[in-house]
């Protein structure tokens, strides 16, 4: 029986990577310059040196290796980062309605961004991301000192703690705006959400951080079902509460940082993936936390594709994307489980 249900883990996630390198080509053919099935494989065949036909342009590399496929692998990595955070903090908050975008954590990552702009460390390296990791880490240590009653976390609580510091950091961005109005169009874009800058840099400095917080996450995994039974049956067990807490915090919180300095806020991501994994898998974490690295990629790609090409050759902003899907969905938990709220 085991065997069985190793084998169709496996089979899934092997399903799940095919699927996932099918939405990356079909996202990189599509666009307001297009390319074909064979435009894409001779230009990545003449980059490893396989073929050395050039029926390919210039301006066609140039549009494929440095627009097009690093925005696909950050959205990639994006997607997985925010559905990972997502799930984690629905097992330690022992609530299936939270996730970056609805506690304020993207918010708070946000304002970071905002002020890294305004006193012009967004050039250096890690600058933005710094100060976001900084600020997001803040607001995560105000909702749980506010939202937790000794040992005890309530659901409507902690919803209305996230709702309202995401209206007070958002004020505090307008106000931000209002008095540095020269640089407004570069703080909007953190507010809204988009991948139209993304470069191989913005690949580099986030790829580390998200590798690093999914594999600390995949650790603690087994720690994250015990914390969905209650703290105190997972300390009675032989888990360490306070500290697993603590670590799974800081990753997930530099996980989310770091998406949004690249990419501005984006919501739901977190919310959608997770929830409609546990329908389909169980509330083990160890399946929900793989399963959720793949889901959440492909999701964030397939709203980005249709971000850029809805309205070509305009471009909406991803975030808007998302909320059209995750906003109904928050609605209908919301209504789903008002008996407890």
């Amino acid at each position: 029986m085991k065997t069985n249900k190793k084998r169709t883990k496996y089979l899934s996630l092997i399903a799940l990577t095919l699927f996932m390198f099918v939405a990356v080509f079909v996202s990189s053919m599509v666009g307001v310059t297009s390319f074909s099935f064979s435009d894409i494989v001779t230009m990545m065949a003449e980059k490893l040196g396989i073929s050395e036909s050039t029926t390919a342009s210039n301006m066609q590399n140039t549009i494929f290796w440095n627009l097009r496929l690093p925005r696909i692998v950050l959205c990639l990595l994006v997607g997985a980062a925010l559905s990972v955070c997502g799930a984690t903090y629905q097992s330690i908050f022992r609530n299936p309605l939270t996730d970056p975008y609805i506690l304020g954590i993207s918010s708070g990552a946000s304002l970071g961004a905002a002020i890294s702009i305004l006193i012009g460390m967004d050039s250096q390296l890690f600058g933005i991301g710094a100060i976001a990791l900084a600020t997001a880490l803040l607001t995560v240590l105000l909702i749980y000192k506010i939202a937790s009653i000794g040992n005890r976390m309530h659901t409507s609580t902690l919803l209305l703690t996230g709702v309202c510091f995401t209206f007070l950091i958002t004020a505090v961005i307008s106000f931000l705006m209002v008095l540095n109005q020269d640089k407004m169009e570069r703080i909007i874009f953190w507010t809204m959400g988009s991948f139209a800058a993304a470069s191989w840099t913005d690949v580099l400095v986030t790829a580390p951080c998200v590798v690093i917080g999914i594999c600390v996450v995949i650790y603690y995994s087994k720690d994250l079902n015990l914390l969905l039974v209650g703290s105190e049956t997972a300390k009675s067990l032989g888990v360490n509460v306070e500290r697993t807490k603590k670590h799974l915090l800081f990753f997930t919180t530099l996980m989310v940082a770091f998406a949004v300095s690249c990419c501005g806020v984006i919501g739901f991501v977190g919310l959608i993936v997770p929830h409609c994994i546990r329908l389909v898998v169980g509330a083990d974490n160890r399946l929900i936390i793989p399963y959720s690295i793949f889901v959440g990629g492909i999701f964030l790609l397939m709203c980005d594709t249709l971000s850029r090409t809805v309205l070509q050759p305009s471009e909406l902003p991803v975030g808007s994307i998302t909320a059209l899907v995750g906003a109904p969905m928050f609605i209908y938990l919301l209504w789903k489980s008002k008996k407890q709220l």
